[in-house]
């Protein structure tokens, strides 16, 4: 058998199955450009958690954004669950993987580890076949709607503003998202002053968005809800927790705005619920909790069953070709942490000029990156 070296992904002969030979890992700690803050918390660094997975002299990588821990789920209850499976069969990995952290505690940091094992083993399955991931997974889209996401509370007038310039004016993005809901919904006025200098800088023809992260009571977020719709805000994110099915619902019914959710999901049941309570215009998944690119796909087919869109959750390069393979997605979100760290990170990373990112322009086997190993280390915590 032949064996390119990952850098090349060129791809080797497959007769048989090709068993997993190792899973690794590692964490990167990146301090933030400026102080971050959203509706209900403030950082000052995000932490990526990469996998990578090895078989016949081809190496994979897959990863996801929370505490350096998640390498010990990795490292602990992960590798020897995934080593000597077939590197071809990442479904039958990913339900292997399930079922041994049982009694781990799946939700959280444990789905996470599962979510960046998996995308590692999609990014290793089409880098053996030698095919860019989008051509493995089979697109049902040309190209994937972005949209710029940042706005954090903690941000001045001035900083919004260059923010959300350089996103509409010099990338040409048509959608735009800001945090509100500041000190658990502490202070509205400040939540809709911000909201009304965004709409002053992008002007009528941007798309505006806002994400409350769950900061605001129900009647609170329908007050100020029926006040953006005035100013032409179209979605309106995790006005209260997204444990709130209820009050998500009642908010739906009675705002303009589209009501979102779902990044939190980790695993497919819960998107069942919060889809089935009629909780949310558009339902959100990110595929570096939610099990990975395996069900992530699952939570597209399960939105669209039901009537609904599905948007992609920040680590959009983690989720570019999954992203091109649903025909009910929505959009990505352009994360600023994440976007940052990526480009800092990887070689071959896409470009959302124009308000899109093209998967399919990438031929680079898997998911297209190169780490840039002399960067990252730079970083590692783990």
């Amino acid at each position: 058998m032949t064996a390119p070296t990952a850098s090349h992904g060129v791809g080797v002969p497959v007769a048989a199955d090709v068993p997993i030979e190792a899973i690794s890992t590692a964490a990167f700690t990146v301090p933030t450009d400026s102080p971050e803050g959203d509706g209900t918390l403030t950082w000052d660094s995000t932490t990526m958690v990469m996998a990578r997975a090895s078989a016949a002299g081809v190496t994979g990588f897959g990863w996801t954004y929370g505490l350096a821990a998640i390498t010990n789920v990795i490292s602990d209850k992960l590798a020897a669950v995934v080593r000597g499976r077939s590197a071809l069969d990442v479904p039958a990995a990913n339900e292997a993987m399930c079922r041994a952290v049982r009694n781990a505690g799946k939700p959280g940091l444990v789905a996470m580890a599962v979510s960046a094992v998996d995308i590692a083993l999609w990014d290793l399955k089409a880098r053996i076949l030698g095919l860019p991931l989008v051509r493995l997974l089979g697109a049902a889209r040309p190209d994937v709607p972005v949209y710029g996401s940042g706005g954090f509370t903690t941000y001045g007038e001035k900083q919004l503003e260059e923010q959300l310039r350089y996103w509409t004016q010099e990338q040409a993005i048509g959608r735009v998202k800001i945090k509100i809901g500041e000190s658990w919904g502490g202070d509205e006025r400040r939540d809709l002053a911000r909201a009304e200098q965004a709409r002053r800088i992008v002007g009528d023809g941007v798309e505006l968005y806002v994400d409350a992260n769950g900061g605001y009571t129900r009647k609170q977020a329908i007050r100020v809800g029926r006040v953006l719709a005035g100013l032409g805000v179209t979605w309106f994110e995790e006005p209260v927790s997204s444990d709130d099915l209820a009050g998500l619902r009642e908010i739906r019914d009675a705002i303009i705005p589209d009501v979102a959710a779902g990044e939190y999901g980790y695993d497919l049941p819960y998107f069942a619920r919060m889809a089935s309570a009629g909780a949310v215009d558009c339902l959100q998944a990110d595929v570096t909790r939610c099990g990975g690119i395996t069900v992530w796909q699952r939570a597209a087919a399960l939105a669209e069953a039901l009537g609904l869109q599905i948007s992609g959750h920040c680590a959009p390069h983690a989720h570019a070709a999954v992203a091109a393979s649903v025909p009910n997605l929505r959009h990505l979100e352009w994360f600023h942490d994440h976007t940052r760290i990526e480009s800092m990170f990887f070689d071959g990373t896409l470009d959302p000029g124009g308000g899109a990112i093209r998967p399919g322009d990438n031929t680079a086997a898997g998911l297209g990156l190169e780490l840039r190993s002399a960067v990252a280390n730079r970083y590692r915590v783990a």
